[in-house]
């Protein structure tokens, strides 16, 4: 099942397991109890942003990856959207269509388009 999307909580257990640390280990590199952190591979928790880019960090992990794992917007997009209301509607509109993976991609690629524009 090569295609199978992967939760958060398996990404971090599986690079853990893939960097060969213990749970114990990375929990105490994160500044976290081990028990919060087995609470996060195993889905039953969805940490901080703060928390998230610890993990980032310490496993070498795509922090924008781990904020969509996540569910996590972050600080600085949600104070975006409350400052442009016309993004809540894009949103809204993308999950109305459901659009799928290829189709969030070139929207993803149009928004790098107008940064290199600037």
């Amino acid at each position: 099942m090569e295609n199978e999307v992967k939760t958060l909580g398996d990404r971090v257990r599986d690079t853990r397991i893939q960097q060969e640390k213990s749970l114990r280990q990375l929990a105490k590199d994160l500044n976290v109890t081990p028990s919060y952190l087995s609470d996060i591979e195993n889905n039953r928790r969805v940490p901080a942003e703060a928390v998230l880019l610890k993990i980032s960090q310490v496993l070498k992990l795509n922090f924008n990856e781990l904020m969509s794992l996540a569910g996590r917007f972050g600080e600085k997009a949600e104070k975006y959207v409350r400052r442009q209301p016309m993004a809540v509607q894009l949103f809204r509109r993308i999950a109305e269509e459901n659009l799928d993976e290829e189709k969030l991609k070139r929207l993803l690629d149009q928004v790098e388009k107008e940064k290199r524009e600037k």
